[in-house]
């Protein structure tokens, strides 16, 4: 009867500082883009300009209020007004910016073929990709990848949204309620100071919501995977699962069928559970629980899947396994910005798709070893391994950060104090540090010299600007390159000019071998695309030609001087 007296008081006593500060930085977080979505209303949607004017007026005195406010069950209804305010700011910048990108009209277009009755998977759509705003996926073999690469239920979810309209609406709307859905999931689910830390990660700063506006199937995997990251180490405990059991590990086979990125973490998830549970009711009942989630997710995942599988079996494998196969052009911000860069290629780009996948093994080894230590970092390892990779841009990372957050909320350490670690006979005795320095070193080493031999490759195309042909001063149609094969294979390369940081479309060859054989030269005559390329009007922009090549894997590159482009450069 004593504890009713004491959760009364912790509810009507005052707030802790910290409590006050999350709440605060929650509400501050609001603010960001908030002014760009207020200017764009302001001068073709009234309503919408209003709804974030007052908007504004919440966050304004939310702040206050949140500095003010005597009681912890007072400043727990400011959280749910600040839930509440990104909500509508959420809605609203969707209202206005819905058409989304290349993942959107991709999701939209499975949607209806499937609607329709039509195949789903290894079908290209390449008309999708003149609209505006959406973007090409360039591969090494000198094409674009047109086809949906995708596990099923993110059209399946966008299939209700049809009637919205043409582009990526659709697709735009589901993620983005699937995404609000989420947060306000989340923000159940953690301890209620806490809960503004969800609504901060979630839709505070923006970048959440611009990729739910983009129609990224991975919002979708975040969001199913929420429930059974809060609390993880508890799954099954007692070796039960029960009906949340079962929920949960039904959410974790739904959003591997999702997006592939949650195909990454599971294995983390179920070492953790298995090791936590060996440590509580020994290896025979751990494994049990660990089969019965697995073999829910399983079952999950196929009837998700089901109908694909019967329908179009190939494509549907090639469909789901094509981000791993299918061989994109080098992108993002980890270790290939050094041959995208600061160097002029390498002739050994596979090696970072080695590395990759060797890193998350290792990763995956090492959380095995120390999951005393490494238990709550779960949701963070996994995407350490796509700092390697050939496609590592940010979006690897943050989208799974809400993970992070929850981890970091509901898996305290002291969750895995008595986590069983495998411990050999050679990692123990007198010499056990030593030993354990050694594994980890080498665990970690394959991964670092594949990284080092992709890195440190050479350029295996030497190209020179033999011909320019001008329609006007500042534009070029076409050009001829001599090309000199300096490596030991025979290569099939495919050309580019590209001006910032991401890529652009191949160059058209029309006269000229395909196949250029090892030590010799030739030259290559290449059309630009549609016709014409505009020579950018900043001189500070970088000008660089890149030959990729798919087998073996190869960028080589040479920077264009202006004058070799625009007579007035």
């Amino acid at each position: 009867m004593s504890a009713l007296p004491v959760a009364r008081a912790e509810v009507q006593g005052p707030p802790a500082q910290w409590h006050r500060v999350l709440t605060l930085l929650a509400d501050v977080s609001l603010f960001i883009g908030t002014r760009s979505v207020w200017a764009q209303a302001a001068t073709h949607h009234l309503v919408l300009a209003a709804a974030v004017s007052l908007c504004y007026a919440s966050i304004l005195v939310t702040g206050v209020l949140a500095l003010t406010v005597r009681r912890t069950r007072s400043l727990a209804r400011l959280d749910l007004v600040v839930l509440g305010t990104a909500i509508v700011l959420t809605l609203c910048a969707w209202a206005l910016n819905h058409a989304g990108g290349d993942e959107a009209v991709l999701t939209t277009q499975a949607a209806k073929e499937m609607v329709g009755g039509h195949q789903l998977y290894d079908h290209p759509w390449p008309w999708l990709f003149r609209l505006k705003g959406v973007a090409l996926t360039a591969t090494t073999t000198g094409g674009y990848d047109f086809t949906y690469g995708y596990p099923p239920l993110t059209p399946l979810i966008t299939a209700p949204f049809l009637w919205l309209g043409h582009n990526g609406a659709p697709a735009t709307a589901a993620v983005t309620v699937v995404l609000i859905a989420g947060t306000v999931m989340l923000w159940r689910l953690l301890p209620a100071p806490w809960r503004s830390a969800a609504t901060m990660l979630c839709l505070g700063f923006s970048f959440l919501p611009m990729y739910a506006r983009q129609g990224y199937p991975a919002i979708v995997g975040l969001v199913l995977l929420v429930p059974v990251v809060v609390r993880w180490p508890r799954l099954g405990a007692g070796g039960r699962l029960g009906p949340a059991g079962i929920a949960r590990a039904a959410c974790l086979g739904a959003a591997c069928a999702a997006q592939q990125l949650p195909w990454f973490v599971t294995p983390f998830l179920l070492a953790g559970i298995y090791a936590v549970r060996r440590g509580e009711l020994g290896g025979r009942q751990a494994a049990r629980v660990v089969l019965r989630i697995l073999g829910i997710a399983v079952l999950t995942w196929l009837l998700l899947n089901a109908y694909f599988i019967v329908t179009e079996p190939g494509p549907w494998l090639g469909g789901i396994a094509l981000p791993l196969t299918q061989g994109a052009v080098l992108h993002g911000q980890g270790l290939v910005s050094i041959s995208l860069y600061f160097t002029h290629g390498s002739d050994r780009l596979d090696w970072y798709g080695h590395a990759s996948m060797l890193l998350a093994a290792a990763l995956l080894a090492l959380f095995a070893l120390f999951v005393r230590r490494l238990g709550p970092a779960a949701t963070v390892l996994p995407w350490c391994a796509f700092y390697v990779a050939t496609r590592s841009q940010d979006g690897y990372y943050l989208l799974m950060t809400p993970l992070w957050l929850a981890a970091a909320i509901t898996v305290p350490l002291s969750d895995f104090s008595g986590a069983w670690q495998p411990r050999p006979r050679w990692l123990t005795g007198t010499r056990r540090r030593p030993a354990l320095v050694t594994a980890v070193v080498l665990l970690v080493a394959p991964a670092l010299l594949s990284a080092t031999l992709a890195a440190t490759g050479r350029p295996p195309l030497r190209m020179d600007i033999t011909a320019v042909r001008r329609p006007s001063v500042h534009t070029v149609s076409a050009m001829s390159v001599k090309v000199t094969n300096t490596g030991d294979d025979a290569l099939i390369p495919h050309y580019m000019i590209t001006t910032g940081q991401g890529m652009n479309q191949y160059w058209t060859q029309v006269r000229g071998p395909a196949t250029i054989p090892a030590h010799t030269t030739a030259t290559v005559e290449l059309r630009a695309p549609s016709g014409r390329f505009t020579v950018p009007v900043k001189k500070s922009t970088r000008l660089r030609l890149r030959a990729f090549t798919a087998t073996p894997q190869t960028l080589s590159t040479r920077d264009v001087k202006r004058a070799e482009l625009d007579p007035e450069g």
